[in-house]
């Protein structure tokens, strides 16, 4: 970043993705005699009664072939999400040949390999059934031997889900399992917790209701005669014993003739090898070696994106079966430690909550992530690698990956391991009770071993957690559940998330903490029987909370939590974002599309209910006009909220106050959006930044200040990510709305400001700050502040204090900004010009994708330049011709 702690943008954001190559989900490369054939392509697709029959691709699903053929439109288009509610109503069928050699035909086995199958399936081969499927997160090995022929005839018949879940409900007679559908304003279908299925496709608060069909992930043939390799799963740990680290490989096999063998693990980088005997036994068979990494070298650690780097070092594994059956892989492995600690805290009651990575104490700065898409088969590597670019950008060192979506494809935690964003990773459970028959235990036991096999290797990870929400549903009686039923819905809880995803994992991965439930008040919600009285307690665990009604200014209103992984605010997408899916009828903040779009209850009104308090609102007489000056009040109102919110989280990081405090962590609901509608997201569908995620960047800094009033006093606080200690000075200013001039300009002492801490740099009553600066008030005045060490080897971005709310500002005026752009190398410079000082100065170039380097902020001198980095081909004249400017002041 730069001295004002803008965003360092310029750089290509596809290059990252390099690396993956090198770090698969699976096993890299054939051998082992495996004749591997891939069944991805080009399918054929035919609704129920064969009124459709078109062609599909595979990976995919229904409705992006619909889509490809012209039978449907953009499904995102107006009101599509209700008008093609007959395709997930509807059944469908997936249709394939394939050709085979004798040889692969004469293997003693073969077996067909669905990585994925969106949702509940009937697969038939040859017009033999060979299995079926009904959850989406686990892969599914069909045995096929005996059965193939010269040419082949595959058929997958996919259920509707949402028929589905309805019989699964209606056949579930002994008691409910609530809730039993979605609020009327979400849209959506009912019974989405009896699947095993992304349970925002059937609706969310955010999303809409797109049950998608298909097979969405690879299909392939496998064939052998001796046994094939499955996965294989590497894990450093640090062998406190032997002070030192080891690796160890777990290796999963099909074994179909019993086998012995050699097996060489390496680390050449780190001059580490080990030979081990290998002897399996027909059937499902593993084997664990244990690697010891030479103490002659040096180990580089990995660390979170701000402490450090994050080195990736080869593994090599090499595997020689007595007959002469070779196989060779490679996997990318990285050495680091997590633990998450809960002990007691000097004069608080309860206990910690944070993360310690490699022994130090971690303050954790993000976001939570949904999926990008509802058609996961339309998210590019692209713009999956542009979202946690962003991510990244913005300071933030950990996603959550929340519970309501899916398990993320392989690029997406490599890229995170590359980035250094640590993924809090919850299993896919939220906001409902769950049904516990077998079937349904089984199915989900199988697909969180999948899940942690799959993912345990990446450094990334670094907590898992069993659900998101519901151990809060049942402590504050979401669903009226009466209270003599209560227990029963507990002993399920237990029964589901303790007894058997715990279990699991814990079983499966010992290098990572597991949490039950978040919000949690974890080791005490134990103690209280798994479900907390109040999961929100702000003395343990982890605390979600919204509110929409208090003042967001007001940082008295929020909790003083131990960590918050979910706040936030919503606000509208940008006019250029919208204008893809919609027509001018529909842009009116109370037309039937804003309406329709909005899936929170009463979220329209609650966004200008809190605009109104601090901001006049948008009185344009050209509606369109009114319109987009509307949607930026919104970004405006969304983006000072989450700002206030997470600049107290982040300053209560070294404060007890009334025993409550050391807040170490701010994860702000939500980083992405699924689709282009009113959300709490930071970046919009399609990537481009709200004024929100500008804003991160500053407040999610490494150094920052945070300027607040306090019974009656401004104080000043310097707040440091830092790995090491700085001497430091505050610089405090007051403007005059009118004026580019400082009323008056103070400084602090030298203050050492710790790193890994908050310091306060400077105090003074507001009434001797106003009085002794040109006689300001609070309505003609705004306190401007930052930090700096001598030589300016770090500061902390600029920024300010309201003493009253801009629409009560005195000498505000329309800023008459003008503007010049020239080319500078790859990027363009806009040099703004105004006349007086402008508040949240916002640039938008409609559909150009890239991000500005710097946007939102306080204009308080006379000329300001801004850099655009474009992630496509523009032209200067493009640039120009869409690049449009708004301040506060401009839209009234």
């Amino acid at each position: 970043m730069d001295r004002l702690g803008r965003p360092c943008v310029h750089l290509n954001v596809l290059s990252v993705v390099l690396v993956y190559a090198l770090f698969p989900g699976e096993v890299k490369s054939g051998g082992l005699g495996v004749a591997e054939l891939s069944l991805n392509g080009v399918w054929a697709l035919r609704n129920s009664n064969g009124s459709l029959s078109l062609s599909a691709g595979v990976p995919g699903c229904v409705h992006t072939a619909l889509q490809l053929h012209g039978v449907i439109e953009d499904p995102y288009y107006r009101f599509n999400d209700l008008a093609y509610r007959w395709i997930s109503l509807d059944n469908w069928t997936y249709t394939t040949s394939f050709s085979l050699s004798d040889s692969v035909r004469g293997s003693k086995r073969a077996v067909l390999v669905f990585e994925g199958v969106d949702t509940v399936s009937t697969i038939s081969l040859n017009g033999v059934i060979i299995g079926k499927t009904d959850n989406m997160f686990r892969r599914y090995d069909f045995e096929v031997a005996g059965l193939l022929k010269d040419v082949n005839i595959l058929e997958v018949w996919l259920m509707s889900a949402v028929t589905y879940a309805s019989v699964k409900r209606q056949a579930h007679t002994v008691y409910s399992v609530p809730p039993e559908c979605p609020p009327i304003v979400q849209k959506g279908e009912c019974h989405v917790n009896f699947i095993r299925k992304a349970q925002c496709s059937f609706s969310w608060d955010w999303g809409p209701s797109f049950p998608t069909l298909g097979i969405w992930k690879d299909v392939r043939l496998e064939s052998f005669d001796t046994l094939r390799l499955l996965s294989f799963v590497p894990s450093p740990k640090y062998d406190t014993v032997l002070s030192g680290w080891t690796v160890e490989v777990e290796l999963f096999f099909d074994v179909a003739v019993a086998s012995k063998g050699i097996v060489l693990l390496s680390v050449p980088q780190l001059q580490s090898a080990a030979k081990f005997q290998l002897s399996l036994v027909p059937g499902q068979s593993n084997a664990s070696f244990v690697l010891q990494i030479s103490q002659n070298v040096t180990v580089d650690l990995w660390w979170p994106f701000g402490h450090g780097q994050q080195p990736l070092i080869k593994l090599l594994i090499d595997i020689s079966i007595e007959g002469g059956e070779t196989f060779q892989a490679e996997r990318l492995i990285a050495f680091r430690t997590v633990e998450l600690v809960q002990e007691p805290i000097l004069q608080s009651p309860g206990l910690s909550f944070y993360f310690r990575i490699n022994g130090q104490p971690i303050f954790l700065k993000g976001s939570n992530w949904i999926p990008a898409h509802a058609f996961q088969d339309q998210i590019t590597a692209d713009r999956l690698t542009q979202l946690l670019v962003s991510a990244q950008m913005a300071h933030m060192n950990v996603l959550r990956v929340w519970g309501g979506g899916i398990y993320e494809q392989d690029l997406f935690y490599s890229l995170c391991d590359q980035l250094g964003i640590m993924i809090w990773q919850d299993f896919m459970f939220a906001c409902a009770l769950y049904p516990v028959e077998q079937d349904f235990i089984q199915s989900v036991r199988e697909e969180v071993t999948q899940q942690v096999r799959r993912l345990k290797s990446h450094p990334s990870v670094v907590i898992w957690s069993g659900n998101n929400e519901n151990e809060a549903a049942i402590a504050d009686n979401w669903f009226s559940i009466p209270h003599a039923q209560r227990q029963h819905y507990v002993n399920d809880y237990v029964h589901l998330y303790v007894e058997n995803i715990k279990q699991i994992v814990q079983q499966e991965d010992s290098t990572r903490p597991f949490l039950v439930s978040s919000p949690t008040n974890a080791v005490e919600s134990e103690k209280e029987g798994w479900v907390a009285y109040n999961p929100y307690d702000p003395h343990y665990g982890d605390v979600h909370f919204y509110s929409y009604v208090a003042d967001c200014w007001d940082w008295r209103k929020f909790p003083r939590t131990r960590f918050a992984s979910e706040y936030g605010f919503q606000s509208w997408p940008s006019f250029s974002t919208l204008r893809k899916v919609t027509v001018p009828a529909d842009w009116d903040f109370l037309s039937n599309f804003s309406t329709h779009r909005q899936h929170h209850n009463l979220g329209n009104i609650q966004m200008f209910v809190q605009a109104i308090q601090h901001y006049i609102l948008p009185n344009n007489t050209d509606p369109v006009q009114r319109y987009r000056d509307s949607i930026y009040i919104t970004q405006v109102m969304q983006a000072q909220c989450v700002k206030t919110q997470t600049e107290f989280y982040r300053r209560s990081r070294s404060d007890i106050v009334e025993g409550k405090g050391h807040t170490m962590g701010a994860l702000y609901w939500q980083l992405n959006d699924i689709w282009q509608a009113p959300s709490w997201s930071s970046i919009e569908f399609g990537g481009k930044w709200k004024m929100l995620h500008y804003w991160a960047v500053r407040f999610f800094s490494p150094l920052i200040t945070v300027g607040v009033e306090d019974n009656g006093d401004f104080l000043l606080y310097a707040v440091s990510d830092l790995n090491v200690d700085y001497v430091l000075k505050a610089t405090v200013k007051l403007y005059r709305w009118n004026s580019f001039i400082p009323q008056c300009s103070l400084e602090s002492d030298w203050t050492k400001v710790k790193g890994g801490g908050v310091t306060q740099m400077f105090q003074c009553p507001v009434s001797k700050l106003l009085t002794d600066c040109g006689k300001c008030t609070r309505h003609t005045c705004v306190v401007i502040f930052d930090v700096s060490c001598q030589g300016d080897v770090v500061r902390s971005p600029t920024n300010y204090l309201f003493l009253s709310s801009p629409q009560d500002a005195e000498g505000l005026q329309k800023p008459k900004i003008t503007f010049n752009v020239e080319e500078a190398g790859d990027r363009f410079k806009v040099n703004l010009r105004c006349s007086s000082p402008a508040l949240f100065v916002w640039l938008d170039v409609e559909d150009i994708p890239g991000v500005f380097d710097d946007n939102g902020f306080l204009m308080m001198s006379e000329n300001y330049a801004v850099f655009f980095t474009a992630w496509r081909v523009t032209t200067l004249k493009e640039f120009v011709d869409k690049l449009h400017i708004t301040s506060l002041r401009d839209i009234y």
